[in-house]
């Protein structure tokens, strides 16, 4: 039976778009209001998908999980149906469009990181084949994974560029598919911002990974390359500095807090999950670069530890995620630096792990 509880998930939050959908050029805010209504459609969707008790679209892949990645690539030709036309298959030669070739690419980067550091078989550990839509609808400013599969816009080319740029966006969109056939994080309020903030950690690590960088090198930037030349800003969201990422006349300012003390509480976004992830976020910036080294060998092991490991709740806060994420790093590693480190990561943050 299957217990999960798929959610439309996507990397641009509404009151980023929202700020743009108020802007005075039509060419800024027609792109943005038409996301938007896309966006809420979908949840919509994904909602009445999930009250009808229907199951996740699932390929059988039976008892035994095949080896190797399973991708398909499907151009939407800047409509709304999903899948669309399939373009590119598993070990299939690249063809003449880059956006296909980077979904494809970014697909495998992160099937290869959660094989060969963590020893799991795709996104539900038992080789799910992953689809992933480009070209999405006209203009579309977002990426998002719907709970079956990933699905990518290109962007307006006046704010966003196209999606499939940052491979970080590839990686962080697939991580809320891993969510889902794991700890399955509810998606409001503080589990909704942890499971974002589980996201951005594991795109951040497949960004990190594909370029062979230590924590030091990391630009811990998610969605670097996605901006414009005419926005102020350099990403979506920085785990080393939240709140920094961009402070734009069309934007505004990041919101996000990088500690307790300056926690947002809104209805809006969820009960704010794109803005509050900051502060897990910073956690793990703060202990994976006290660690050094390469982020995704024992900073990524001790969250990979947690959200498989059978004891995060869907409803889990804060302080449930940091005190097990102390308990993973003692049951791996012992009382040693890896312990003390997260331990002083969390309290930099004001989340108690006692």
């Amino acid at each position: 039976m299957n217990t999960t509880h798929p959610v439309f998930c996507a990397i641009v939050p509404p009151h980023v778009l929202d700020k743009l959908a108020q802007a005075d050029d039509p060419a800024l805010a027609a792109p943005a209001r038409r996301t938007l209504e896309t966006d809420a459609a979908r949840r919509t969707h994904r909602h009445l998908t999930v009250a009808a008790g229907i199951r996740t679209a699932r390929d059988p892949a039976g008892d035994k999980a095949p080896e190797g990645p399973r991708r398909s690539i499907h151009d939407c030709e800047r409509r709304t149906v999903l899948p669309g036309r399939k373009v590119r298959g598993e070990g299939d030669e690249p063809g003449t469009d880059a956006t296909v070739n980077r979904a494809y690419g970014g697909l495998g980067a992160t099937l290869e990181l959660l094989l060969k550091a963590y020893g799991r078989n795709s996104l539900d550990g038992a080789g799910l084949a992953l689809t992933a839509s480009v070209h999405y609808d006209e203009r579309y400013g977002n990426a998002f994974w719907d709970g079956d599969q990933m699905v990518f816009g290109d962007g307006d080319g006046e704010i966003f560029l196209d999606f499939t740029l940052p491979v970080d966006v590839i990686g962080h969109e697939l991580a809320h598919g891993l969510t889902q056939y794991t700890a399955n994080l509810s998606y409001f309020g503080q589990p909704g911002a942890l499971n974002e903030s589980v996201s951005d950690v594991f795109g951040s690590l497949v960004k990190q990974y594909t370029l062979d960088h230590t924590a030091e090198q990391a630009d811990w930037l998610i969605g670097a390359g996605l901006l414009a030349p005419r926005v102020s800003g350099v990403a979506l969201r920085s785990m080393k500095a939240p709140g920094t990422a961009y402070d734009d006349d069309l934007l505004g300012k990041d919101p996000q807090p990088a500690t307790m003390d300056d926690f947002v509480r809104t209805g809006r976004d969820n009960g704010g999950v794109h803005i509050n992830s900051g502060i897990p976020n910073h956690a793990f910036y703060l202990f994976a670069t006290r660690l050094g080294g390469r982020a995704w060998e024992r900073a990524g092991q001790i969250w990979f530890d947690v959200l498989t490991g059978g004891e995060l709740r869907a409803d889990a806060k804060f302080a449930d995620f940091a005190r097990l994420t102390v308990a993973a790093a003692r049951a791996r590693y012992g009382e040693g630096a890896e312990h003390e480190a997260v331990v002083k990561a969390w309290s930099q943050v004001g989340v108690p792990t006692a």
